[in-house]
């Protein structure tokens, strides 16, 4: 039995579906999982089952039709100013500069100017965009751009980093990089982050754990815990004892996922 004292977030018997009374698609059914605090985690699944709409019931964006959401112990209502989500799109505002993307939840919480500028400063030097604030996101590269998104999460100390697909629009190279860009601030920061991908090996380079989800109407198939110590070269991660074994676990889970109910 775990510690609830231990668990972030915490997803109870979710179901979910899109459309109106008498045309409802099923999206969810019964969806369970526990993430520890400080954890990172992945979510899988085939494209559609609804990995994009579980992390908007966990933000508060949507409501599920049964079970419910839980942070900190506390059922999630939309309000919480501790969870932060960056996007598959970086939905950067292409009028404002390098700091005024990362200065706008700060001023919308009302922070002094000084704070302000102390805090986007630091977390520009994090993200390695220091000497690129006064630029625009058109000026900036798409690895640059990612940085930023996860930037602007970053500065408020989110308790819980949202990530959905964020490095799947980027050539492989720099995919590499920002991998270890965010393991590198993760074992900094320590904030539960649970993040989507279509890619395996992914998911297994970053994770703690690995959440496997069926396709719609969807449900955990499983959870596999990664054999990999820390810390990892997610360039040399297929290198590592115990990639093989995680991977073909993952796959079977995948195809398990695919599967018609009987």
């Amino acid at each position: 039995m775990i510690n609830q004292e231990l668990i972030s977030v915490e997803v109870r018997n979710i179901s979910h579906a899109f459309g109106s009374l008498g045309s409802q698609t099923e999206v969810m059914r019964d969806v369970s999982l526990s993430v520890r605090k400080g954890s990172f985690v992945s979510i899988v699944g085939p494209s559609g089952c609804g990995k994009s709409t579980l992390l908007d019931l966990i933000l508060g964006l949507a409501r599920p039709l049964g079970g419910m959401v839980l942070h900190n112990g506390k059922p999630v209502d939309g309000s919480q100013g501790a969870m932060g989500l960056v996007p598959q799109d970086d939905r950067l505002m292409p009028w404002s500069t390098t700091f005024d993307n990362v200065a706008l939840p700060l001023k919308i919480r009302n922070w002094e100017p000084e704070q302000i500028k102390k805090a986007v400063s630091d977390v520009l030097k994090k993200v390695r965009l220091d000497g690129f604030d006064s630029h625009y996101p058109h000026q900036l590269s798409g690895g640059m751009r990612k940085r930023l998104a996860i930037a602007r999460m970053l500065v408020y100390k989110s308790q819980v980093l949202l990530m959905d697909e964020p490095f799947g629009n980027i050539d492989a190279q720099t995919r590499l990089d920002l991998q270890r860009e965010l393991l590198d601030l993760w074992g900094q920061e320590r904030p539960t982050i649970i993040f989507i991908t279509h890619d395996l090996t992914e998911a297994i380079a970053l994770s703690d754990e690995i959440f496997v989800m069926s396709k719609r109407p969807s449900y955990i198939v499983s959870k596999i815990e990664v054999p990999i110590g820390r810390p990892r070269d997610p360039s040399r991660i297929q290198l590592e004892p115990g990639f093989k074994d995680c991977y073909s676990q993952l796959w079977s889970a995948m195809q398990l996922g695919m599967v018609e109910e009987t």
